[in-house]
């Protein structure tokens, strides 16, 4: 498995450029078809059903619109080209951030999304995108952190691990970046309430699974009887990790987004780059 389409967000926040050159890199190393997506932030459903809005002062603020996303796409395209990525598309939908984002992440292998930052305030910006995305759209998402560096995303990993299909998912997707690793650390987890272990010792299958797909990898026990999402990050703080790989959860309801109390600790915390699978 490789990854073959990448998306990434193009805005016009402070936080794209490091995560257009982190997808851009990620596209370079697995010789993916890069796509920036910039969106005009009007709804696709109040375009449709408002057909006769395009005159006047509406039209004046929709080419407005149009003009922030293609500034936001030529500064994708100059960043993309200029971390090495090489199949590039401009891609300007005219939607708002979360549904466009959603839907386009469908047709691709990873989407790199920011952790929301509320101290920005661009037209258009929600602060439920990362998990609308990562719940709506049966996609991986790689969130960049809003604060910190981070020039690569697969030397050292931490996977959160228990039992559950969400982590399971999130491994089958992060597969790429895992085989890439110097070093994997399995983090166990308590595992969800009714879920059976195997026999043996807990973490022995998933370890072996990896281990056949190349991916060195090491089990360890994370302290978990409190904060789980905060026991994931210290260990990833402990062994100077670039990247945590873990299941989100969370049920989407309209545009209120229900999460985990893991999931919602670790995007509101998270210190490195976060893989996540729903």
């Amino acid at each position: 498995m490789a990854y073959k389409s990448i998306l990434v967000h193009a805005d016009l926040s402070r936080h794209a450029p490091q995560r257009i050159a982190i997808a851009a890199r990620l596209a370079h190393a697995h010789q993916a078809h890069l796509i920036g997506a910039a969106m005009t932030g009007l709804s696709r459903f109040t375009l449709e059903n408002n057909r006769g809005m395009r005159g006047g002062a509406v039209a004046a603020q929709i080419n407005a619109l149009h003009g922030q996303a293609e500034q936001a796409l030529d500064q994708f395209e100059t960043l993309a080209r200029q971390a090495g990525a090489v199949s590039l598309e401009r891609r300007l939908i005219e939607d708002d951030e979360d549904g466009g984002m959603a839907v386009s992440a469908r047709y691709s292998d990873l989407t790199v999304l920011s952790q929301h930052d509320d101290s920005e305030a661009l037209p258009g910006a929600m602060s439920d995108l990362v998990p609308y995305v990562m719940l709506n759209a049966a996609r991986p998402v790689l969130i960049v952190p809003r604060s910190g560096q981070f020039s690569e995303v697969n030397n050292t990993v931490v996977v959160a691990w228990d039992g559950g299909m969400e982590a399971t998912r999130a491994i089958g997707h992060a597969l790429p970046l895992l085989r890439a690793a110097r070093l994997v650390v399995l983090a166990l987890l308590h595992p969800p309430a009714g879920h059976a272990q195997p026999a043996r010792h807990p973490g022995a299958d998933i370890a072996a699974y990896l281990s056949r797909h190349g991916v060195p990898v090491e089990v360890r026990s994370a302290i978990a009887t409190g904060d789980v999402g905060a026991a994931l990050l210290a260990m990833a703080a402990e062994v100077h990790a670039n990247l945590l790989v873990m299941g989100g959860y969370g049920h989407a309801r309209f545009r209120e987004i229900l999460l985990g109390g893991v999931t919602e600790t670790v995007l509101r915390q998270m210190t490195v780059p976060v893989l996540m699978a729903h």
